[in-house]
Order: structure tokens, then sequence, then C-alpha cells
């Protein structure tokens, strides 16, 4: 698998490139369900005007760079995608410098395997892209990190997929309590578990549905559940259950060192190779928001990243398991 790390201060060029190459992939997803199953531009952007305001003009600027078709203007606004699924670990290294960590797991055919280092609308954001302006981890110049997990229930609901709400938190909240409100308040279109870490140490878990309300928790791990486990044949198979039980003992029982606790990501029963069922552990990110550092890892490989002096490069990796 080859990664990237690429910067582009604001929408432009470079970003213009990687639309249109990534593009195909995306829209015979976007459209696997038909046309008609999807939002009108219309919806979808009243949708963005009612609850992220603040990033409409910076939707526009993308839509525009994009071509300005209706297809792509309409994948770009994330609003009712299709349903998709992942696995996922993350947890808060509770020490005085905190860490989140997270495993992501999913198809590596479906995945940008790239990293942004943005500073659209004056905010310096830098994390792992989905969908092109989406996120399913990151960090920005306040010194927020979060990442998501999939919340492991089947029902599918009218809101937005959760990488374009990970990216509108970092684009407008600075603290726990704020990325909290807006997380508590933005509809999502699944289940989903999003953990947040500040710079002076705070943390949540918000664990949000299409069909109740979010709810704002003060766990430090999040696997594939919410407060019980609905989809048991999901739960099973991702043992979702017996992770999050490891990573409270790791936390609870014996307090790890950090590098031990990180490096526990890296085997089972957190790391998975399960690729021919679907997902597997494409990388376990590490976030230190104090330091606006942030790691991407994978067995006997370590990419450092800083916010402040980020350097675009690459990474050829070699995922086990993965074909």
């Amino acid at each position: 698998m080859m990664w990237r790390a690429i910067s582009e201060a604001e929408p432009g060029p470079k970003w213009a490139g990687l639309f249109q190459e990534y593009w195909p992939d995306y829209k015979r997803w976007w459209l696997k369900e038909g046309d008609s199953a999807r939002p009108s531009y219309g919806e979808s952007r009243r949708a963005l005007v009612k609850h992220m305001p603040e990033i409409v003009p910076l939707y526009d600027q993308l839509c525009e760079l994009a071509g300005g078709g209706d297809q792509a203007a309409r994948f770009l606004s994330f609003y009712c995608p299709p349903p998709y699924l992942a696995g996922c670990s993350q947890a808060i290294w509770p020490g005085k410098e905190p860490v989140l960590v997270r495993n992501y797991d999913y198809s590596p055919t479906a995945f940008d395997s790239l990293i942004l280092h943005t500073s659209w609308q004056g905010r310096r954001v830098l994390g792992t892209s989905d969908g092109l302006w989406g996120m399913v981890d990151g960090m920005n110049d306040a010194g927020l990190a979060l990442s998501l997990t999939f919340g492991g229930r089947r029902v599918v609901g009218e809101g937005f997929g959760v990488p374009l709400i990970l990216r509108y938190v970092l684009q407008t909240c600075t603290t726990t309590e704020e990325a909290g409100a807006a997380l508590e308040r933005l509809p999502t279109h699944m289940s989903y578990n999003v953990t947040v870490l500040d710079a002076k140490r705070r943390y949540l878990t918000v664990m949000m549905s299409p069909d109740k309300p979010a709810l704002v928790t003060r766990a430090a791990v999040a696997t594939n559940h919410q407060e019980t486990v609905e989809w048991v044949s999901h739960a099973r198979f991702t043992a979702t259950v017996e992770r999050e039980r490891y990573l409270l003992q790791r936390l609870t029982l014996h307090r790890d060192p950090e590098e031990k606790f990180i490096k526990a990501f890296l085997k089972p029963p957190l790391y998975s190779i399960a690729f021919s069922a679907g997902f597997g552990t494409l990388y376990t990110a590490v976030y230190r928001p104090r330091k606006r550092q942030m790691e991407i890892r994978w067995p006997g490989t370590v990419w450092p990243l800083s916010l402040d002096d980020f350097q675009e490069g690459g990474r050829s990796v070699q995922i086990p398991g993965a074909a």
C-alpha cells in the first residue's frame, strides 16, 4: 500500500488533482444504489447550510475545484451517503502528555491512503483523509485531536457521513467542550463513537446515532458498540467487547507506560488481519495534541508527522494479511 502526505494551505491544484484521481472510484461507490438513492444537490447544500454553515464557503470552493458537476457536489456534501462499516479501536492514554491512539480497520481497496495538512479558512488541520476532505482521525492547531469508530448498529438515517463531521469539528472547535457540543447536535447517517482529546488533557467520547440523541460520555476507550451490543454477529466477528475489555485493563489494572500501551495496538486482539472478510488494521495513529504531533505506525515502521513542521512525503507499506 502506497501512502502519501500532502500539504496545501488553501484548496488549489493539488486538491483538484487528488479529486480527479480518486473520483472514478468514489463515484462508483456513491452511485452503487443508483443516482436517485442519494439526495439532490439542493437538499445536500441546504443540509450543510443548516447544520455546518461555517464551512459552506469551503464546500463551494471544493465543488468548483472538482469541476462543478452535480454528482461530485452531492458526494462532497457527505449528506446521506451509502452505508459503510469499519472496525477500529481507540483509547486515551492519560499521562502527563496524554495521547490518543487508534487502529483503523477497513478495506485497503476503499481507503485514501492519504494524510492531509491544510490551513483552510485559517485553521491548520492534520489528519487521515476520507473522501478527500473528510477525516477518520485528525488534529488541529488548537491542540484538539479526535478519531472515530463504527458504533455497531444497523440503523441508517438522515444525516452526514461521519468523516465530514470530524472535519467540521476540527475546522470550528478548539476544546473538548466545544467538540462535544458540536458532535451532540450534528445529524449522522449511521452510529459512530467519536473520541476527543484537547491540549488541556480533557477528553470525552460521544456515541452518535441517527435515531436517538447523542450520548456524551467520559469514556477513554471506544470500540464497535455503544452502551450495549445490538448487532450480535458483528460484535462477535469484530470482538468488540473483548477489545474494549482489553484496553480498559491496560488502562486501569496495570497502567502501561506510553510506548508499551501504543505497541499493544500493533498486536492481537487489537490488531486484525481479517482482510479476507472485508477489513483489517490498515494503520495505527498516535496523536499528541499538546505537542501538535502525530505518528502513523505499522509493525516495524513509525512515520512521524508534525503540524508545525510538516514534511510532504510517502511510504510504501506491506500490511500483514492485505492482498
